[in-house]
């Protein structure tokens, strides 16, 4: 006590030099009064504690239902958009243009960003004419490149994929050069992409021709200078039911596990077969639920592909170019 009284006097300390008094004036002493239950900073304490404490990840009804809603369904429809838009969408212009749609998992997908792609895509198309194509079309692609000749390169090849959305969207090319198998991989709105040509459109019997690569050369050569094969204004897109024979194994794949319609018959032992059944899931083409998260909304693609014929008709008709035309079946 009596040290205490030295330092309310404002004794100074040889040491610090500085009063005493001001170091005195930060000693906090806990000290409860009699006449404020600790029942009243008991309740205090636990409210600040609730307070501190995360909250917990749950949304109100009211939030849920206006989630519930489509984005675009909110959005406005501006009188200028109703005239531009067309009354109808061919069915399948979906298939044209994928790209568009956005991708069918819902953590992967952000409205606004997408919009905001679409609108650099719609100025992209612009600029440079991207044709109709589908795997199994035989392509060109003309580049940029600043170590080549002429600064621009040209490949020819197959497609053998084609994937992706909104401006990740790319195409996969192969051809069989100098006894080497070569597959590029294009970004479809790649800046420096100069031109893509169709020389052959057409379709195969499966979606992905990743097994050419334990095929024969003979099935994944393309000579660069292959002439364009000309396809009459709104004919079918022909469908090339060529069977492929595969390599003996090994291979990269297990592909008698796969349902694929464009091989022909593996000649396997009876075991490969056996165990292919065994691990096979026929039962997914009935599962309506995985068809569902593996694709969008039948409303909402029709929307998007309305907002994407009409934009794109725009496009070209501001290029000077002639208006996309869709050919009759998928």
């Amino acid at each position: 006590m009596a040290l205490l009284a030295q330092l309310a006097r404002g004794c100074t300390s040889k040491i610090t030099k500085f009063p005493i008094e001001v170091a005195a004036s930060t000693i906090c002493v806990h000290h409860f009064s009699s006449r404020v239950p600790y029942d009243t900073y008991n309740n205090t304490k636990a409210r600040r504690a609730r307070e501190l404490r995360p909250r917990r990840n749950y949304l109100k009804n009211d939030d849920v239902e206006k989630h519930r809603s489509s984005f675009l369904q909110d959005k406005p429809v501006l009188e200028e958009d109703v005239d531009q838009q067309p009354a109808s969408v061919p069915r399948d212009f979906r298939h044209v243009m994928p790209e568009f749609l956005p991708n069918p998992n819902p953590l992967m997908r952000d409205r606004i960003s997408e919009r905001l792609e679409r609108m650099d895509m719609y100025q992209r198309r612009a600029v440079i004419d991207i044709p109709e194509f589908y795997v199994g079309s035989i392509m060109a692609v003309t580049m940029a490149d600043k170590y080549a000749p002429g600064k621009q390169t040209r490949f020819v090849g197959i497609c053998i994929d084609r994937g992706g959305h909104g401006l990740r969207a790319n195409f996969i090319l192969r051809n069989y050069i100098d006894g080497q198998g070569v597959e590029i991989l294009f970004d479809l709105y790649n800046p420096t992409l100069q031109k893509i040509e169709v020389l052959k459109l057409e379709k195969r019997l499966d979606d992905q021709l990743f097994y050419l690569r334990d095929a024969p050369p003979e099935y994944s050569t393309v000579p660069f200078d292959f002439q364009p094969v000309p396809l009459p204004r709104g004919a079918t897109v022909p469908i090339n039911s060529i069977k492929v024979k595969l390599n003996p194994r090994p291979w990269l794949e297990r592909w008698e596990r796969m349902n694929l319609q464009g091989i022909e018959d593996l000649e396997l032992p009876e075991k490969f077969y056996i165990r292919a059944k065994a691990v096979a899931k026929p039962w997914e083409k009935y599962d309506l639920m995985k068809q569902y998260r593996a694709s969008v909304n039948d409303d909402e693609a029709a929307t998007i592909m309305k907002e994407v014929l009409s934009k794109t008709g725009t496009t070209k008709r501001m290029g000077g170019q002639q208006k996309i035309s869709l050919r009759k079946g998928r």
